[in-house]
């Protein structure tokens, strides 16, 4: 329980941090913008496409009758919504990341210099910090695809697909948008993407717990664009203390034998 909080608190720092720094704030709210404006477009399409599409996805379906047939086109389209939903959700923070590398990074180091202890990151040029990012995106989605496709499908099955499944792919979502936000503070201490993802998995309630909040705002339009600033300046501070966890000990100095023979 106390994991499960510890990733709400997480979020409120960091949008604390973001109110207190205000000259951040708004210099980092630019990409959420571009982000949003690009998505606003492709979900209205696709809410003028979605009939037509349904109709095409449903052809053995056209010889029913007319209350069977609108029901299942009327459940595929609420199913493609939701999935196009959760895909933005899950894709939203990569592609803002992405598009305002430069800015969320800066965001980021501020965060670590006003806590003190700022790694230096690796040196290296902006085109190939894009190239990696966009790369480590890619990894994570594809790893996320492996659980939103099958709940997809079970969203098809009476009652569960209403009830259980919304809330696993909530859940689901929020767990892995957390793994995209960590990224910027991870890829400066070059943490490969397959340690980050084990990272977060030994860490997984504070995860969903950092990410869910984040899930249900950005469902909320123009909300997620004020959000993105706090969450990454939340997600860099529960890095910090994250990697601080993993790092191991230092071994005891070796007591000097007064009982050795000289």
């Amino acid at each position: 329980m106390r994991e499960l909080a510890s990733g709400v608190r997480y979020l409120g720092r960091g949008h604390r941090w973001v109110a207190e720094n205000r000259r951040s704030y708004g210099f980092a709210l630019l990409p959420g913008v571009i982000s949003l404006v690009l998505y606003g477009m492709a979900l209205v399409a696709l809410v003028l496409w979605v009939d037509d599409l349904a109709v095409w996805a449903t052809p053995f379906a056209d010889d029913w009758g007319p209350g069977t047939r609108m029901g299942l086109r009327g459940l595929v389209i609420a199913l493609t919504v939701v999935l196009a939903l959760t895909l933005t959700v899950l894709t939203f923070t990569a592609v803002t990341l992405l598009i305002g590398d430069p800015f969320y990074e800066a965001l980021s180091e501020r965060v670590e210099e006003s806590e003190g202890d700022c790694p230096e990151g690796p040196d290296r040029p902006l085109w190939r910090e894009l190239w990696i990012s966009l790369r480590d995106s890619v990894h994570v989605l594809l790893r996320a695809l492996v659980f939103t496709v099958p709940l997809f499908f079970l969203g098809f099955v009476p009652v569960i697909g209403q009830t259980v499944v919304p809330v696993l792919t909530v859940c689901v979502s929020g767990y892995f948008l957390t793994v995209e936000l960590t990224s910027v503070a991870m890829q400066r201490r070059d943490i490969p993407v397959r340690e980050r993802l084990a990272l977060v998995r030994r860490h997984r309630s504070v995860a969903v717990s950092f990410g869910v909040p984040l899930v249900l705002g950005f469902l909320v339009p123009l909300l997620a664009v004020f959000l993105m600033p706090g969450a990454v300046a939340g997600a860099t501070l529960l890095v910090r203390d994250l990697t601080a966890e993993e790092e191991p000990e230092p071994e005891p100095a070796a007591e000097p034998d007064l009982f050795r023979k000289r």
